[in-house]
């Protein structure tokens, strides 16, 4: 009587294969997974920093005054501000608010290849006409 042998222990050569290509499959996902994530991180930190900058100079205005356009560029932001006039018939009705004015001011802040990427922020203020003194000072 011959001795038997065992069956030999591991994994086949096709067992082997398959479980390589099922990883690299599972480690390409993972990568872009990663990647897509580093691309939206810098696309939300582009975003907030606009944000920023267009919030300040919003903030810049102290006394509006109507049809006033300006633009500048920061970095890799460039941004436009219009100041244009709103109609407020309400404050013209009381002699108290009659010399108040109101102003939409509005910044738009762009970046990006050809400007694909803007964001606008607009905000009103208000300011008073100063009524005239005798002697046409104002």
């Amino acid at each position: 009587m011959t001795p038997r042998r065992a069956p030999a222990a591991g994994f086949t050569l096709l067992e082997v294969l398959v479980a390589f290509a099922i990883l690299s499959v599972a480690v390409v996902a993972v990568i872009q997974g990663f990647a897509q994530g580093l691309r939206l991180l810098k696309q939300a930190g582009d975003h907030q920093q606009a944000t920023l900058l267009a919030d300040q100079k919003l903030r810049e205005i102290v006394t509006p005054v109507e049809g006033q356009k300006d633009q500048g560029a920061d970095g890799a932001f460039r941004w436009e501000r219009t100041i244009t006039g709103v109609d407020a018939p309400d404050l013209a009705r009381v002699r108290e608010t009659a010399p108040w004015r109101v102003y939409r001011v509005a910044v738009r802040v762009r970046w990006g290849e050809g400007d694909a990427r803007h964001v606008e922020l607009a905000a009103l203020r208000t300011s008073a006409e100063k009524p005239d003194t005798p002697g046409g000072r104002r």
